[in-house]
């Protein structure tokens, strides 16, 4: 699914074109090659091992979209070529492993493109509100409130995404994206972490070999930052009758904004001006090509992952980026399996 997201995204850009695909599915590589054929583009070269793609001279730029549970020994190949590239969400599921990419992408060639898949950073609305944010709209900003109430997870090839060690747990398969909007917003690093969360409904009918998964499909995340700012998380996945999947709300001692992700619409109060007026207004970017699955963020950041390997310049989402999304996950299941607080020292390499 987000490897059709990202072809279709790339064919809708200025000057790019898809030539290679790689799977070990043939399903899925047939799939994305219709895709590049529906949208205009040419034949493109398929492999069943990606390694044999990246050596082959037909690309300068790569996307990773495979399981989670791949993206260390994927992404440490790509790593050792000068092929710019992006890997999705999440960077690995373990600590150790976001530490050996990240330290092999410092290592890496210079002048190459390391980009961090964590598009909900471009979601309009989410932009809209971290603009005001930036210009001082709600002051010093106190409490970070995300919520997502949505669907079960999707069927995935093998159904690899039923099992934490697959995914490193659905709060970093799922809930790095907004621990990463966490650190935007706070503009702090996480310190302690509280989590109480469990598998309630869904996937329990479920068998694979005899094995019932074991994934967590609701809990709340208390995360503490540096700065005194406190992040809370509120995900459930079994609350498909919501109106919007994602709202995030964000407080500050001059002000509150609100962001409806669905709808699409930003709401601003502010208390230093004392009448507590709530303005409202829809968010809608005319320069979106491609609105996808994803309200068109992910084809914002692909325009930026273009732009960064047409001016040379570094990567605005970093592995660096990447790794403390995972670290927060990390932490909040162990939260949940221990019963306590979890300092992020506990979880980060060498603490």
């Amino acid at each position: 699914m987000m490897g059709v997201e990202h072809i279709e995204n790339i064919l809708h850009l200025d000057g790019t074109v898809v030539t290679a695909i790689a799977d070990p599915n043939a399903e899925r590589r047939a799939i994305g090659a219709a895709t590049v054929r529906e949208l205009g583009g040419t034949d493109v070269v398929q492999f069943a091992d990606y390694r044999e793609m990246l050596s082959s001279g037909l690309i300068d730029a790569v996307v990773i979209v495979t399981p989670n549970m791949t993206h260390v020994d994927v992404l440490s190949d790509v790593l050792s070529t000068d092929l710019h590239v992006m890997v999705e969400k999440p960077l690995c599921t373990t600590i150790e492993d976001c530490q050996q990419v990240v330290d092999a992408a410092a290592a890496s060639a210079p002048g190459r493109v390391v980009w961090m898949g964590l598009e909900y950073r471009y979601m309009p609305p989410t932009t809209a509100m971290l603009d005001e944010i930036r210009s001082g709209t709600v002051g010093n900003v106190k409490m970070v409130a995300i919520r997502e109430h949505r669907f079960p997870f999707l069927e995935k090839v093998g159904d690899w995404n039923r099992f934490n060690r697959n995914t490193g747990g659905t709060f970093v398969e799922k809930c790095c994206h907004f621990f990463d909007l966490m650190r935007l917003i706070a503009d702090a690093e996480p310190v302690r972490v509280y989590a109480s969360g469990a598998q309630d409904v869904n996937h329990l009918d479920e068998s694979y070999n005899g094995e019932t998964p074991d994934i967590l499909d609701n809990g709340f995340v208390i995360v503490d930052f540096d700065n005194g700012v406190r992040g809370l998380l509120d995900l459930c996945m079994f609350a498909e009758a919501s109106k919007n999947e994602q709202e995030i709300s964000v407080t500050g001692d001059k002000g509150k904004l609100e962001a409806m992700v669905t709808e699409s619409i930003l709401r601003i109060g502010r208390r230093a001006d004392g009448q507590h007026v709530i303005t409202e207004r829809s968010i809608a970017d005319d320069s979106i090509r491609h609105v996808g699955l994803h309200n068109g963020a992910s084809y914002l950041e692909h325009v930026d992952f273009l732009d960064a390997i047409r001016s040379q310049t570094p990567a605005k989402v970093t592995l660096i980026d990447g790794m403390k999304s995972v670290a927060i996950g990390i932490a909040a299941h162990r939260s949940v399996e221990l019963g306590r607080a979890v300092e992020m020292s506990e979880v980060m390499v060498g603490g």
